[in-house]
């Protein structure tokens, strides 16, 4: 998959998630869910912020959002009482399945409708890094 591909396809799967029922996640939360739901455990909230190379208040944060949700949940650790393991729920299961399914259905699509070109940026944004839609603080 090349570069248009690729952004065409997280533009895809953003928009259609944007407008499908469910809660609307950050980037930072969808990560952690991922990485619980995909990646062999257990999972602590120290491991997530080092295999993200994120502070751990960062993923304590988004922790409390996702079990706000309802889609993961802080379990102690049988094994090591001051330890607190992190799985994702039921709930946070089937939003997962939703949005792997919505990630297929854009990627068939592309490939049936190919993937429009990234629009080149003017010289001078590229140049600069200037954007005038940005403020200044």
């Amino acid at each position: 998959m090349d570069r248009d591909s690729a952004l065409a396809l997280l533009k895809d799967v953003l928009a259609e998630t944007v407008r499908a029922d469910g809660p609307d996640l950050n980037v930072r939360q969808s990560a952690i869910l991922l990485r619980v739901a995909l990646d062999p455990g257990p999972h602590t909230v120290r491991g997530l912020a080092e295999a993200l190379q994120l502070g751990k208040p960062a993923v304590s944060r988004a922790l409390d959002a996702l079990e706000g949700l309802g889609l993961a949940a802080r379990l102690p650790d049988q094994s090591d009482r001051r330890s607190v393991l992190v799985q994702v729920t039921a709930r946070g299961q089937v939003v997962l399945a939703g949005l792997g399914d919505r990630v297929i259905a854009c990627e068939r699509s592309i490939a049936k409708h190919g993937a429009p070109t990234l629009t080149p940026m003017r010289p001078s944004f590229a140049a600069t890094g200037n954007d005038s839609n940005s403020h200044a603080a």
